[in-house]
């Protein structure tokens, strides 16, 4: 059997890369003393991926993984388990128990709600107030980074929802293995749309992964 948890990864540790993060997880789940399986060979370790690493910098309240388990354990008990084990920081808030068959969560990714917190309250309301007119243009164009240079791309197709809410700004963004649009992309765009030429200072927080549905529907990952 293999076990779904979402987790979070608290502001204090924003910081902390997602291998640092893999390896606390891992630590967690051997602290617990759950039947855990793990891989064969010279260097076995636990059998274990994430939906998709989290930036380092971010915050997370819906982060996914998904453990394969040696042995039938009841979803109450991982919980229980893993949050007597894990940081503060890193609490689990739900569990589900799946069969070998459930399809990997990377493939299944397809999207990714974002909190974006605009430090500066005069900021905010400036791309706030941008929204609709960015999002009127048949193009939206952004850099994104490769692994050998910046590279202009139409970000428009990648979003699929924007709106304004005070200080934050609530955006749902194509997240799959083969493209995606990060947050910076995203605020790079409408703060060019807006005319703010200084860097907007932010909090990111991903508060939820999403698929889709056989109707097409985007619905949190963990409940497909």
């Amino acid at each position: 059997m293999r076990m779904l948890a979402v987790f979070e990864k608290g502001e204090r540790i924003r910081h902390i890369g997602h291998l640092d993060i893999q390896r606390s997880v891992q630590r967690g789940l051997r602290r617990s003393g759950l039947p855990v399986a793990y891989s064969n060979g010279f260097n076995p370790h636990i059998l274990i991926t994430f939906a998709s690493a989290l930036s380092t910098g971010a915050c997370g309240t819906r982060e996914i993984m998904d453990v394969t388990m040696a042995e039938e354990v009841s979803e109450e008990e991982f919980l229980d388990r893993m949050n007597r084990a894990m940081p503060k920081d890193m609490q689990l808030s739900e569990a589900r128990a799946v069969d070998q068959k459930h399809p990997a969560l990377m493939a299944s990714l397809r999207a990714a709600e974002y909190d974006l917190l605009i430090r500066d309250p005069e900021t905010a309301e400036k791309l706030t107030a941008a929204i609709p007119s960015m999002m009127a243009k048949e193009t939206v164009t952004a850099m994104r980074k490769t692994k050998t240079a910046l590279k202009e791309c139409d970000i428009k197709p990648l979003i699929y929802e924007l709106k304004g809410d005070g200080q934050h700004i609530l955006a749902t963004l194509v997240l799959t293995e083969r493209e995606a649009c990060k947050p910076g992309m995203l605020i790079e765009a409408l703060a060019r749309e807006a005319g703010i030429s200084e860097e907007v200072r932010m909090l990111v927080t991903r508060t939820g992964l999403m698929g889709m549905d056989p109707e097409g529907r985007l619905v949190p990952l963990e409940r497909l």
